[in-house]
C-alpha cells in the first residue's frame, strides 16, 4: 500500500466518525443483510478456486477482506455510534492489510521483506488515523457539551492525538527505510541506516 492509500484511508476516518448517523434498521434487516453477507462470501470464496499459486490466496484474501468491512458497515449503519463507526474503519485497515501482506508472497529476499514493511507500515498509520479520528470526535464531544475549560481540554487531547499518530506513522515509515538497508553491506549499509535515523528522528 502507498501513500496514497493512507491518504485515502486517513479521510476515510474523518469521513465515517464525522457523518451522521443513517436511517434506523430494524432487526429482521440487520438479520437479512447478515445473511446475504454471508452467502456473498461463500460465493467469493468458491471463485476463487479456479486460481492457482498467490493469485488464489490473494482472490481468498480480498474476499475475507469484503466480508470483514461489510459486517463492520452492517453494525454501523445498525447501530450507528463513535464505537461502531471507529471499528469499520479498523475492518477496513485489517482488510487492506492482510491483502498487501498475501500480494508481498509473490516477492523474494528483500524486495519481500520491504514489501512486508510498507504494508505493516501503511496498516499502523491507518490504525493510527482510526484512533486520532476517534479521539478528535470525542474532544469535540467533550468541548460542546462542557465550559471554556472542557475546550482547552479537547485543545490539548487533539494535540497529544495528532503528536501520538505522528510518532506512530514516523516509527513505522522508520523501520520500511531501515528493512530498504538491508540491500547494501559494509560502510553503504551503515550509512543508508543512519540517513535513516536522522530523516525520522530515530536515536
Amino acid at each position: 500500500m502507498n501513500k496514497l492509500s493512507i491518504t485515502a484511508l486517513s479521510a476515510a476516518c474523518l469521513l465515517a466518525l464525522g457523518g451522521g448517523a443513517n436511517a434506523a434498521m430494524t432487526k429482521a434487516e440487520h438479520a437479512a443483510t447478515a445473511t446475504s453477507i454471508s452467502a456473498t462470501h461463500t460465493a467469493e470464496k468458491a471463485a476463487c478456486k479456479s486460481m492457482k499459486n498467490n493469485a488464489k490466496d490473494v482472490c481468498i484474501q480480498e474476499a475475507k477482506g469484503r466480508e470483514r468491512i461489510a459486517k463492520a458497515q452492517l453494525e454501523a449503519d445498525f447501530a450507528p455510534a463513535d464505537k461502531t463507526r471507529h471499528n469499520l474503519l479498523i475492518a477496513k485497515a485489517d482488510a487492506a492489510y492482510s491483502v498487501a501482506k498475501e500480494k508481498c508472497d509473490d516477492f523474494a529476499g528483500n524486495s519481500k521483506d520491504v514489501c512486508r514493511k510498507d504494508a505493516t507500515s501503511a496498516h499502523v498509520a491507518a490504525k493510527a488515523d482510526a484512533k486520532l479520528a476517534m479521539k478528535t470526535t470525542e474532544a469535540n464531544v467533550v468541548a460542546r457539551e462542557k465550559t471554556q475549560d472542557a475546550n482547552a481540554v479537547a485543545s490539548e487531547k487533539n494535540r497529544d492525538a495528532r503528536s501520538d499518530a505522528a510518532s506512530v506513522k514516523r516509527d513505522a515509515e522508520y523501520a520500511v527505510a531501515k528493512e530498504k538497508c538491508d540491500a547494501f553491506a559494509g560502510d553503504a549499509k551503515s550509512t543508508c541506516v543512519n540517513e535513516a535515523k536522522v530523516r525520522y528522528g530515530q536515536s
